[in-house]
């Protein structure tokens, strides 16, 4: 994902400052900057700390390295930064990880080295924590635009008993140049910063607590004679991050986790090259998920008014993504059985030629399915081949159930064998299509893939024709004789075809049906040609 994820810090000597970031770098680094090859081996030297690879070859670009690093540097001048302003020492290298899948390192320091991408972080860190708040100065927001990027904010406080109100303000930001991308990206990132966020307050609270029970910082002040607060600071802005959590290893664990967000975050999402307009497969598809997000989110609004009623006080905080808590649900997973079927064309080698084509016929009909297993993987691998030959409005699947289901709730239906069902009556013709899908898989010279595709052209194809059906029956309302000439122009005047048309009319999308329903003629366009 090309992105930059920031920790900024509101000083009280400085104003907003960035802390630390992780940028993305494609490009490979020049040539024997790192490659250990030469007289400067031991100078370009990497090493393995904790996981992370830590190259001194960014040591020449640190803005904290003296006069020379200061006047070639982006960032601000030594003598401006306090120990609250800084997370790298003089002279860190800085850190970077290698993803080896994709080439692409990850390299965090405290500023971006290129001065336009320093530009663009300084001006996000100084909006994040002034004009770009939400109510309460802590929680989540979005700004930016297309010049500057845009960007995911979270502000949040971390406990500090020397501090003013004894707290101090910062901000976790995300910074990149797809308004979309980052947009869709909004769920993802806001629970994981806010598990990155959780992490850091425990460890503050902690140490704020500690120091509150050996000397109470609050009875001290009340105690103290007034004086203007310039001057009674006594360098308690000038406090680190790390003095805070106690952590001498915060920003290489900061590294890890900005690192593995930015990776993350870019892998979730993917991007499909659409050639003309959208499948009906795809439109059913958009508005089942559309549903479930729905439904997902009318879920989660009655949990959280649940939750309020009851209080959150024993809420607790949230992990950091980079520990075993991504892993919570790896020691319940089970491997998948070898008994499942790979493809059509491995369920028609199984079960043989006249068996599939009576199966695929049932299938393409509409008719209910039902199979009987003690394997549940078995079955749902049968049915996940068995669905590809339909459209995906028109598959309803109930993998296992210990009853039998009426057929209007499910066309697939997995059950135990000793499970009762009605009786089913299996009819020997078939449809136009069915032949067509026999032949692809018969011939050997088609590899998987491209009877896949097959199947996708062939749905497609029958596709239309029950767009054309609906809208000549459903919307133009024209008598049964012109239907029965219109399926002969469409070669389905068969009864299993007319059969096979009705049915798969129940996958058409909502989009399409309204559509067609709301493009109507009027009734002077309806009138008959004279």
């Amino acid at each position: 994902m090309n992105a930059i994820v920031a920790l900024c810090h509101f000083c009280e000597l400085h104003g907003p400052r960035t802390l630390f970031c992780t940028e993305v770098l494609h490009a490979p680094l020049p040539q024997g900057a790192g490659s250990g090859d030469g007289p400067g081996r031991g100078e370009h030297a990497e090493e393995e700390e904790g996981g992370i690879q830590m190259s001194s070859r960014l040591r020449a670009h640190s803005p904290a390295e003296g006069a020379s690093a200061e006047s070639s540097s982006p960032g601000p001048k030594k003598s401006d930064m306090c120990e609250g302003c800084r997370s790298l020492a003089a002279g860190h290298p800085g850190y970077i990880s290698h993803d080896k899948e994709t080439s692409i390192k990850y390299v965090s320091h405290q500023h971006p080295n290129h001065p336009q991408l320093f530009s663009i972080v300084r001006q996000a860190c100084v909006r994040s924590l002034s004009c770009e708040v939400c109510p309460g100065r802590e929680g989540p927001i979005f700004f930016g635009d297309e010049q500057h990027g845009f960007v995911f904010s979270h502000t949040f406080f971390i406990k500090d008993s020397l501090a003013r109100g004894f707290q101090r303000w910062y901000s976790i930001i995300a910074i990149m140049m797809d308004r979309i991308y980052l947009i869709n990206s909004w769920p993802f990132l806001l629970g994981k910063i806010r598990g990155i966020i959780d992490e850091l307050q425990g460890k503050a609270l902690k140490v704020f607590e500690a120091e509150q029970f050996g000397c109470p910082q609050r009875a001290q002040r009340m105690n103290t004679a007034f004086t203007p607060f310039l001057h009674q600071r006594n360098g308690n802005a000038a406090r680190s991050l790390t003095s805070l959590t106690n952590d001498d290893s915060l920003w290489a664990c900061l590294h890890t986790s900005f690192a593995w967000l930015l990776k993350a975050c870019g892998s979730r999402l993917t991007e499909k090259l659409l050639e003309g307009a959208p499948t009906e497969d795809t439109l059913v598809q958009m508005e089942q998920l559309a549903d479930l997000e729905e439904e997902s989110e009318s879920w989660g609004s009655s949990e959280a008014g649940e939750e309020e009623k009851e209080g959150a006080e024993g809420r607790e905080p949230t992990k950091c993504p980079a520990d075993s808590s991504l892993l919570s649900d790896c020691g319940n997973w089970q491997p998948r059985k070898l008994s499942v079927f790979k493809s059509l064309r491995h369920m028609r080698q199984v079960l043989g030629a006249p068996s599939f084509r009576t199966l695929a016929w049932h299938v393409l009909m509409g008719n209910q399915v039902i199979w009987k297993s003690r394997d549940a993987d078995l079955v749902h691998s049968a049915f996940e081949v068995l669905r590809t030959m339909l459209p995906v409005g028109c598959v309803r699947v109930i993998p296992y159930s210990s009853q039998y289901e009426e057929a209007y709730r499910c066309n697939f239906l997995g059950l135990g064998p000793h499970v009762q069902i009605p009786p089913h009556v299996l009819a020997s013709a078939g449809p136009t299509i069915l032949s067509k899908v026999e032949a692809a898989l018969t011939n050997q010279n088609l590899s998987v893939d491209v009877v896949d595709q097959c199947l996708v052209c062939l749905k497609e194809e029958w596709m239309n024709k029950v767009k054309v059906l609906f809208k000549f029956t459903k919307v133009d309302s024209r008598p049964k004789e012109d239907t029965q000439k219109l399926l002969s122009i469409l070669g389905a005047s068969e009864e299993d075809n007319v059969k096979l048309l009705k049915f798969w009319m129940t996958g058409l999308s909502k989009t399409y049906k309204s559509h067609l329903l709301s493009t109507v003629r009027s009734p002077m366009a309806s009138e008959p040609r004279s």
